[in-house]
């Protein structure tokens, strides 16, 4: 089932981060913004594809593309949005058509399966080449529809049109929401508009092999966008094209917020093809990350596929999700290849608790009373296929959705932990946090943590630099340049330095930016990026006639 429910199988996780941060959380006195902000920070969201009042079907794509924007940006921004697969999924609890527009009533009725705190619609029109949208916040605590915010802009420029919305959308969630709007409108910066396009094409296509084609061609406009590559290994795995699902999601880059999933349905993907070593490393790498019981399963398939104990893994994921039927037939299944039939008996009887009716596990069982069976095979390959048991079920399903809620939950008390930090000591974690998203390439969720370090510690100079960067990011290079002076009037860093070195780089300022160089390397003279950029300086002098 997934219906979406708080905690669930992590609620030892959860009691675990509770007994941890609870003594700190109770000596945090937060103020009352902060309370705001974790309140509005704590809403879980869905948002509905926006609703298409040009009277032009062949603009039908918008408003998904809407709906994915939103996401996106919102995720990144903090809040927990609901994931398209889910909303999919309340819609065919609820008998829809996955294209239906759903009235007011229908709307909470989904809201409601999904557990979500408020809803985001919305609509759009076009006059000429002007898109024109508009969103409302519906709030399903209060039951009341926020006005309507509205943005328009050239339907070639969608993208920023509704980057834009969102921005504006997530500062009527959060009114102290500190980042700026052309951070939102960088995220997508490297994005070609007709990738985006074939990439919510691909998503909506009911045909598979149309499917595939638009999200190849998302793929190959805009190699780098994360999502793109997710869908079409995705498509290639629904058609069971097993091996080119494996290498559409091979080339996930390993610290994209998509890497996790995409791991485990390679994993899936590795499994049918036969390729278990393949399989248990991707499923051991989402597991190192992310321990879903699911996950730790299937990595013990994979494990006993290529004669390896897989029981401890079971194990871990009963201890995770002792109600699970295939997670106590699996285990039995391995405990009788070590010839623990009181074991193996033990766990199956457990299986057919959870589940009478299951025929594979009463035939198991049954065959575990045979006294035949008690005995072991002297010299058997104990590494070798044993084609007298049944084999270990797969969990195909990767929900991330409570982990993510699960996760979430634990981060707020992080958030009340740190607050409860002197000023410094928050504000530099805060920028260490920043630097690591910063180096991902996820600007958005970077500012964020730079600005809540400056909210701690407003002359931390770090994270002015790392504003700077944010500001270098999104081209606002005049915002750029004003934070690394900023940063550097109280106190001299690398970071802004290389900041000023790069932007006088550019505008060929040859010896402003050499200067910079300079000072950088004698903070930090073995400093790798300060070396790079004296040697991009002096190399740049030399073509100077």
């Amino acid at each position: 089932m997934r219906q979406t429910i708080r905690f669930r199988w992590l609620f030892p996780v959860i009691l675990a981060a509770l007994v941890f941060f609870l003594p700190a959380i109770a000596r945090t006195q937060l103020s009352p913004d902060a309370g705001a902000e974790t309140q509005a920070h704590g809403r879980l969201l869905l948002v509905l594809p926006f609703e298409n009042h040009t009277g032009q079907p062949t603009l039908d794509w918008i408003g998904e593309g809407a709906a994915d924007i939103f996401n996106r940006r919102l995720d990144a921004a903090g809040f927990l949005t609901i994931s398209r697969d889910d909303r999919l999924y309340a819609l065919d609890r609820l008998g829809l058509p996955l294209n239906f527009q759903p009235s007011r009533a229908t709307t909470i009725r989904i809201a409601q399966l999904l557990d979500a705190d408020s809803v985001i619609v919305g609509d759009y029109t076009e006059t000429g080449t002007t898109l024109a949208a508009k969103a409302q916040i519906l709030d399903l605590h209060r039951l009341t529809l926020s006005p309507p915010v509205e943005q328009d802009g050239e339907l070639s420029n969608l993208l920023d049109t509704f980057n834009e919305l969102a921005w504006s959308v997530a500062h009527k969630l959060d009114p102290s929401y500190s980042v700026a709007e052309q951070t939102f409108l960088a995220a997508d910066g490297p994005l070609h508009p007709d990738a985006f396009e074939n990439y919510i094409r691909g998503l909506i296509a009911e045909a598979p092999s149309d499917r595939v084609v638009h999200l190849r061609e998302a793929v190959r406009l805009s190699p780098g966008f994360a999502p793109a590559r997710l869908a079409l290994g995705k498509a290639y795995f629904a058609n069971q094209d097993y091996d080119s699902a494996a290498a559409a999601f091979g080339q996930m880059p390993k610290d994209d917020p998509n890497a996790l999933e995409a791991d485990f349905y390679r994993g899936l993907a590795l499994l049918y093809t036969a390729n278990y070593l393949g399989a248990e490393d991707a499923f051991a790498f989402v597991r190192a990350q992310l321990p879903l019981p699911e996950v730790v399963n299937n990595e013990g398939v994979a494990a006993s596929r290529r004669g390896r104990d897989g029981a401890p893994l079971f194990q871990q994921a009963i201890a995770a999700d002792p109600h699970d039927a295939d997670y106590h037939f699996n285990l039995a299944v391995a405990l009788r290849k070590k010839d623990d039939i009181p074991g193996a008996a033990r766990e199956i009887e457990a299986a057919l608790k959870l589940r009478p009716q299951d025929t594979e596990a009463q035939a198991f069982a049954a065959s575990l009373k045979d006294p035949a069976s008690a005995s072991p095979v002297d010299g058997k390959d104990k590494t070798a296929p044993d084609d007298t048991l049944p084999l270990e079920r797969i969990k195909r399903n990767y929900n991330e959705t409570e982990f993510r809620q699960a996760a979430y939950e634990i981060e707020q008390m992080q958030e009340m932990r740190l607050a409860a930090l002197p000023p410094q000591q928050r504000a530099a974690k805060l920028v260490a946090g920043g630097d690591q998203f910063l180096n991902r390439g996820l600007i958005l969720e970077a500012e964020r943590e730079y600005q809540a370090a400056l909210q701690a510690d407003p002359s931390s100079a770090l994270a002015h630099a790392g504003l700077a960067q944010v500001r270098e990011n999104s081209l606002d290079l005049k915002a750029a340049r004003a934070e690394a002076q900023q940063s550097l009037s109280l106190a001299p860093n690398v970071p802004a330095y290389l900041v000023l070195a790069r932007m006088d780089l550019q505008s060929n300022q040859l010896s402003a930016a050499a200067a910079a160089v300079s000072a950088a390397l004698h903070i930090e003279p073995a400093n790798a990026g300060a070396q790079g950029m004296k040697r991009a300086v002096e190399a740049k002098g030399q073509q100077v006639p």
